[in-house]
């Protein structure tokens, strides 16, 4: 097939997913295959947060504390009425550590993010971007594919186009043309995701665009090629573990656990689908008002509250399921026993100078002008790459390689010095059986060499800001093989 075919192609794919969108479940109807649609039935099991849970729920909220939620949410009402006095100035970090009231999460947010004066600023830019999302977006394949993946336990896109599916997509199409650096990336599904269970489509858009170019969050060196803020982090975090708990960090290193094994959605997504729900609104909250320092100070506190649980644990992946599932599931620690660990975490790394990694360096800040339409060039259009992997990628992956090769030396040359002293000492010409060290070395290995695209943290590192070769139009959706789950 020759290139204009192939162009025309991919541009008739585009087309073809945008038209499913725009057009919307109701006028779809005996068009969506049924395994698209997960089954539910009993409305019982959705949460305050419109989350669909396996199991019975208990008891709604004890009267007494909804007593307390209704005169705490009156006090907000009236904060808000005044946002820009001294006297809320003065109030308001307190409160929003107490947690702000799920009813008025979508006022609050738009106003820590500022969301009315951007869009005030730029009139019509979010439109004009989905409209050129329509026309020139090369990741669509990819967000579509997202979108069917994404909180698909929540009622809001439970449903296959619904209305939140089709904003969602949306906003990562329309973002994906006015940051033409990041296009788009796996992880901004997730932050889009939670931010369109509070906001408006456009204002959804609007607050994403913060997220990533604000100096507050600069998330935009998270998700541009080469992932040099993570890359960042990870060092800061390991500083941390070093410094205030380095029994822990032993551990991790005598199992070859890398922290770019367990805390990708940490960093990505703001703990998105790594603690519960009603905990990640709390530390969401937090984020919005206090930057970059409240993922640090969160990534030490999950790790100090649990430390005894996983210091049990004599297994890579049972303290990766361990910290990736289990604590999804149950933290194990009411919410506001954790808010005020979080903020006793905050106070200790400040006096020791470890709370903030350091303001993002320039190439961690946009170079080109938001919004600016650039044209992608004919490779991006039809959907291929020259190679797999850009060199920038080729060396985020080789890093991560040999940090797990070099922890398994270590490990490996440790076992061989037990070995040899209890040979030693015992008489013994068998020495020690290393059982689970020798698989756990082959897991390590084996998911190094597999690069950072095997585990579902890890998903970001691959198709993310790619393309699928086929281009196929043989299916609605597009969906990989890889399994339903969020991989953002």
């Amino acid at each position: 097939m020759n290139e204009e075919a192939l162009l025309a192609r991919a541009s008739e794919e585009r087309e073809r997913i945008f038209q499913r969108y725009e057009r919307g479940r109701d006028n779809l109807v005996g068009q969506i295959d049924p395994w698209e649609d997960p089954e539910f039935e009993e409305y019982h099991k959705t949460d305050r947060y419109g989350f669909i849970h396996d199991e019975r729920l208990p008891q709604r909220t004890a009267p007494q504390k909804v007593n307390i939620e209704v005169e705490r949410e009156k006090k907000w009402v009236k904060m808000l009425a005044h946002w820009d006095t001294p006297e809320t100035k003065q109030k308001l970090h307190r409160r929003i550590y107490k947690g702000i009231p799920n009813s008025l999460r979508i006022n609050t947010w738009c106003k820590l993010l500022q969301v009315n004066r951007i869009k005030f600023e730029n009139p019509g830019k979010y439109q004009d971007m989905l409209k050129l999302g329509k026309l020139w977006s090369t990741d669509v394949r990819q967000i579509d594919s997202d979108v069917n993946r994404q909180f698909r336990e929540h009622q809001f896109y439970r449903e296959r186009y619904s209305e939140k599916q089709c904003a969602l997509f949306n906003v990562l199409c329309a973002y994906s043309i006015y940051n033409s650096e990041v296009g788009y990336c796996q992880g901004m599904s997730g932050l889009a995701g939670v931010l369109l269970m509070y906001m408006d489509e456009e204002d959804a858009f609007w607050a994403l665009a913060i997220l990533l170019s604000d100096k507050r969050y600069a998330m935009h060196g998270l998700f541009i090629e080469g992932f040099p803020k993570l890359t960042r982090f990870l060092e800061h975090h390991d500083k941390i573990l070093t410094k205030f708990m380095p029994k822990l960090k032993h551990h991790f290193d005598k199992f070859g656990l890398d922290a770019i094994l367990y805390s990708l959605k940490w960093f990505f997504v703001c703990f998105v689908e790594r603690v519960p729900f009603s905990l990640c609104l709390r530390v969401w909250d937090i984020y919005l008002l206090d930057g970059e320092r409240v993922i640090t100070a969160m990534a030490y506190t999950i790790l100090k509250l649990h430390k005894k649980a996983i210091m049990k644990l004599n297994d890579m992946d049972l303290i990766v399921n361990y910290i990736q599932v289990k604590l999804h599931k149950d933290f194990g620690y009411d919410d506001d026993i954790v808010i005020y660990h979080l903020e006793k975490s905050m106070e200790e790394l400040r006096r020791a100078k470890l709370d903030y990694p350091g303001p993002p360096p320039p190439n961690e800040l946009p170079q080109r002008m938001l919004g600016v339409f650039v044209e992608p060039d004919k490779k991006s259009k039809i959907g291929q790459r020259a190679e797999n992997f850009s060199e920038t990628e080729k060396q985020t992956r080789a890093n991560v390689i040999l940090r797990r090769e070099k922890a398994a030396l270590e490990l490996q040359e440790l076992r061989v010095s037990q070995s040899d002293t209890v040979s030693e000492h015992s008489g013994l010409t068998g020495g020690v059986r290393c059982d689970d060290s020798v698989s756990g070395l082959g897991s390590r290995r084996s998911l190094a060499d597999t690069s950072v695209t095997s585990t579902a943290d890890l998903s970001v590192f691959s198709s993310g800001r790619s393309h699928a070769p086929d281009n196929s139009l043989d299916t609605h959706s597009n969906v990989s093989d890889d399994g339903t789950g969020s991989d953002g």
